[in-house]
Formats: structure tokens, C-alpha cells, sequence
């Protein structure tokens, strides 16, 4: 059956670019953005979108990862949904200020809080039954794509890992799926790294730091991709 569509654009990059990422970035139409490998660079699509459906997959975690990157980004519609459900009613009752900076603030406060360290960034708000960045993949039973997948998220957890950015869901759900649950608890201590402040603050960190090692250490829409 045929897909009903408001914007089509031959291949290749125009000025209508432009206009098709700023249509869809809007809380109007359109809702589906189908693209070829093309849109995989350089489009952000995070205003108002969260959802991927990967109609095939790419061959490497670095395409895997661009692909998402366009809806995964700083202050994307996940997050703000979420930011939005939880603080909204306190934010409207209050007739002063732009709304999105007192409701971050909230976000702030809020995740500070509840995390002394500061290691919980508010820009990075999950919330109970709230929305959350969606990977789809229509893969059917018994293709390749199926054992693609595991592949690629295999592959991708190594590949962030090497310049020190893994995901923490992507990575754990790694790990638990290699290590019998009976070694989790005698292997946590070994791996676990501790980021919380060193009692005394900075001045104490300088110091403990100084003693060790001589001057101190310095401190809902969605995207269709498939690939050509």
C-alpha cells in the first residue's frame, strides 16, 4: 500500500533539507520522516522526535550510532516530556520567567538532591513509565537481521567504550548477558569506581592526590533510516 506524504525530495543535498528538518521539528506535521542513509549525518532531529525504526540495519556500530545520534541528543523530546510531566504543574502557576528555564531548574535541584556527588546530570532526566529513546528494528523471525542486532549492540557497546562514553543500560545489559548472575557480586568490587568527592572537598582531593603522586591530578515521532 502506498504512504500518504507532504515532503519528498530527490536524492542528493539541497536547500530543501532545510525546509524538511525544520517542518519536522515542529509539534505539527509531518509526524514520519523516511529517509534514505543520507539523513543517518548532520540532521538533528531531536526538537520533537524520539523513536528510530531501523527499517534495515546498518553494517557497523558507527552507522548504528549516528542513526540514533539524530534523536538522542542534549535536551531532546524525551527528556523534556519527562522534565515536563513531572514539574509542569508547579511551572504554570508561576506567571514569571520562560517556563523551559524553570522547569530545567526544577530538574536540577531535583536530581541534585537526590544525588549528593553530583554525578546524575538533569539533562539526562528518566522518569518512571515516562518516555525514553526507541529503537525499533522490524526484523522477522529467522533473518539476518535478527542476528545483526545482537551483533551491532555487541559491537556498539565496545566501540563507546573505547573513547570512554559507554551507554550505562547498553553496557550492563552487556555484561549481565556474559556473566553468570552467581559472579555479579564478586566481580562488582573489581569494577566498580568509585566517583563520589574524597572526604574535605577539593582541598582535600589536592592533597591525598599530591601525597600520591607528586603536584596535584587535574580533575512522539518518528525517524525511518534504512540504508542504500
Amino acid at each position: 500500500r502506498g504512504l500518504r506524504t507532504h515532503f519528498a525530495k530527490s536524492f542528493g543535498r539541497t536547500q530543501r533539507d532545510e525546509q524538511v528538518r525544520a517542518a519536522f521539528n515542529s509539534p505539527f506535521w509531518p509526524f514520519v520522516l523516511c529517509s534514505t542513509s543520507i539523513g543517518q549525518e548532520g540532521l538533528d532531529f531531536h526538537a520533537y522526535c524520539h523513536a528510530v525504526v531501523h527499517w534495515n540495519l546498518p553494517s557497523n556500530p558507527v552507522d548504528l550510532e549516528q542513526r540514533e545520534g539524530r534523536v538522542n541528543r542534549y535536551k531532546g523530546h524525551a527528556v523534556r516530556k519527562n522534565v515536563a510531566r513531572r514539574f509542569a504543574a508547579e511551572v504554570l502557576g508561576s506567571p514569571n520567567g520562560d517556563p523551559w528555564d524553570q522547569l530545567f531548574e526544577m530538574a536540577r535541584s531535583h536530581t541534585v538532591g537526590q544525588d549528593a556527588a553530583g554525578l546524575v546530570p538533569y539533562w539526562n532526566y528518566p522518569l518512571a513509565q515516562g518516555a525514553a529513546i526507541e529503537r525499533h528494528v522490524p526484523a522477522l523471525p529467522l533473518t539476518r537481521d535478527r542476528a545483526r542486532l545482537e551483533a551491532l549492540r555487541r559491537s556498539l557497546v565496545v566501540y563507546r567504550m573505547v573513547f570512554g562514553q559507554p551507554r550505562q543500560d547498553d553496557l550492563l545489559a552487556h555484561l549481565l548477558s556474559r556473566v553468570p548472575p552467581d559472579r555479579i557480586d564478586a566481580l562488582r568490587g573489581r569494577i566498580e569506581i568509585d566517583l563520589r568527592p574524597r572526604a574535605g572537598g577539593r582541598k582535600g582531593a589536592e592533597q591525598t592526590d599530591k601525597g600520591r603522586h607528586g603536584p596535584a591530578a587535574s580533575s512522539t515521532r518518528t525517524c525511518l533510516l534504512p540504508t542504500l
